[in-house]
């Protein structure tokens, strides 16, 4: 299998503009996280994907590559579509442009699903963990999970899922972790085909892949990603790196 890891990288993020091109110790935000990800040593290929010139001269003039967006894009999976349509790939993870402390270890795991899907039962994989604390299972802002007995995604919610209505009953809450790997198919599948309610009620992209038949097998683990969202969060990665 040919696998490669795609960053797709928006210039004007609705709560922090500019965020990807902000210094993080002498390199921006953005190259950090496409050097992490090269160090991971996990793809064939890697690619930031963007609307801007800036961020495509920044890759490029470091020695990186990176491919401009020709269109405008609802979301990450449309960006990276059209990206890789005519690229020879089998398997495309999506790392996030805003995460410069890449983990290798969650990266690994959505891959390994894929090597060991022999009879091609999976069209996505991704990441979930257990969530405890009340207002983190309250927090619209933590996108809800809940699978069936062989981990395959039933459905992804904004809202608490399930609803408590029995307590003690054993549930387990599970916070969907945004790390994708596609097969190429299903992502062009995705880019071609017009979003359905369920996903413009939720604003949650995964939900057209469920709405549509895709298959996604969910892979636990522990891990959170440490994401650049706003100025404070920059402050905070400054500082880990004088640690």
């Amino acid at each position: 299998m040919k696998i490669i890891a795609v960053i797709p990288a928006r210039y004007a993020s609705t709560r922090f503009p500019a965020k990807l091109m902000q210094d993080l110790g002498g390199k921006t935000v953005i190259l950090r996280t496409y050097q992490a990800a090269v160090e991971t040593h996990l793809f064939d290929d890697i690619f930031v994907v963007t609307d801007s010139d800036l961020i495509y001269n920044e890759i490029i003039s470091n020695g990186g590559k990176a491919i401009m967006s020709i269109k405008e894009h609802e979301s990450g999976s449309d960006r990276i579509a059209e990206a890789i349509e005519n690229l020879d790939v089998d398997i495309v993870v999506n790392v996030q442009g805003d995460e410069p402390f890449i983990n290798k270890e969650p990266l690994e795991k959505v891959i390994e699903v894929f090597r060991n899907d022999v009879d091609k039962q999976v069209d996505l994989a991704s990441l979930m963990r257990n969530i405890t604390d009340k207002n983190d299972i309250q927090n619209p802002n933590n996108v809800k999970v809940i699978v069936d007995q062989q981990g395959f995604a039933l459905y992804f919610s904004r809202s608490v899922i399930p609803y408590p209505r029995e307590e003690n009953v054993g549930v387990r809450y599970m916070q969907h972790i945004g790390i994708y790997a596609f097969r190429k198919q299903a992502l062009l599948d995705f880019y071609h085909l017009p979003m359905l309610s369920l996903e413009a009620s939720e604003k949650l992209e995964q939900l057209r892949y469920l709405e549509y038949g895709k298959r996604i097998k969910m892979i636990e683990t522990t891990h959170v990603g440490i994401g650049i969202d706003t100025l404070e969060d920059l402050e905070k990665a400054r500082a880990m790196l004088i640690e």
